[in-house]
């Protein structure tokens, strides 16, 4: 089992970026759990519907909106563990995610390769998400793997499964999949319960997590839904990860962003513990700013690093591990 080292850490002396101090964390989640009760979030799901209402939300089925009031987002936050055990296909490969630790994983997912042998670029190949895997899986300074590549040269609906075959053949580490909807989850995790021998042994030493976005602002749509619930029932984490965009899909103030950025995650990691309390969940963000000349996402930007520091600090304040978006 690995422990990465600690960052920031009082009796590491380890390098840290503190955004905000705890009060205006605080403020952060206030005016979060505000945005929660009065706006509320646009759930597509009529299944999600259903959990939330069960669960105590104020839900509207013609508009859709639904409200949760703070303490039903608040007894999620303390339901979900704080220490995550991200299980390889040996124990040597197993990665804790707890308080003041750091790691890092690879980037994913890219839609282009440079061909080794022409050196031209093209799109991925099933080949290519398989040699990228072995890649990564022979980088000790890479602690889980993302899916690299997407697979061009297989059926598009089915896309995710080719990659975790590739992926589940060609790795010890921990994967994280973005499954595209919940019933290719489902074929997913039945394939990581092939590997692990069956599903007993996946629940105790689940080597999948899957990832999802909610739709900024403020939308739970149906695939996203779909995820959330399936990786909790499964017994798998799930990371929320919002893209909201400043300036764009959320307001261009740091603490503005924080804020939508906020509301989205905690509506995810809320869904998740009324499916199945005390899911492992992984507080996640790829939010940056819009790049003003191109309209796109400045990934790798200053405002994206200042906005991933805010994000572990926000995190660290809820007591769950953090996933946020690099160069």
């Amino acid at each position: 089992m690995k422990r990465n080292p600690y960052a920031g850490h009082r009796r590491s002396g380890g390098l840290s970026m503190n955004v905000f101090t705890d009060d205006e964390l605080s403020d952060i989640h206030m005016a979060t759990l505000e945005v929660l009760q009065r706006t509320g979030v646009w759930v597509e799901d009529d299944e999600a519907l259903d959990v939330f209402a069960d669960g105590g939300a104020d839900v509207d089925r013609e508009t859709r909106i639904v409200r949760l009031p703070a303490h039903v987002v608040d007894e999620a936050i303390r339901s979900a563990p704080p220490t995550i055990t991200l299980c390889g296909r040996t124990p040597e490969s197993d990665v804790v995610l707890e308080p003041g630790r750091v790691g890092f994983t690879n980037f994913g997912e890219g839609i282009k390769v440079t061909d080794l042998e022409t050196g031209k670029l093209r799109e991925p190949t099933k080949r290519d998400v398989a040699e990228a895997t072995r890649l990564i899986d022979a980088l000790p300074e890479i602690d889980v793997l993302e899916r690299p590549l997407g697979a061009h040269d297989v059926p598009q609906d089915a896309v995710p499964l080719h990659n975790a075959e590739a992926i589940f053949a060609n790795t010890t580490k921990h994967v994280f999949i973005g499954p595209i909807n919940g019933r290719l989850l489902d074929k997913i995790v039945e394939m990581a319960a092939v590997v692990v021998g069956g599903a007993a042994a996946l629940r105790r030493r689940p080597l999948v997590s899957f990832i999802t976005c909610p739709v900024s602002p403020l939308k739970l749509v149906k695939d996203c839904c779909e995820i959330i619930m399936g990786a909790a029932r499964a017994g798998t984490t799930v990371n929320v990860l919002s893209m909201a965009m400043a300036g764009a899909s959320s307001p261009i103030s740091l603490s503005g962003t924080l804020v939508t950025h906020n509301a989205e995650v905690l509506s995810g990691i809320t869904l998740a513990q009324l499916t199945a309390r005390g899911t492992p969940v992984v507080y996640g963000s790829s939010t940056t700013a819009m790049d003003l000349r191109l309209a796109s996402a400045s990934v790798g930007s200053p405002e994206c690093g200042l906005i991933n520091a805010a994000v572990a600090q926000l995190a660290r304040f809820y007591l769950l591990p953090s996933w946020v978006a690099g160069a």
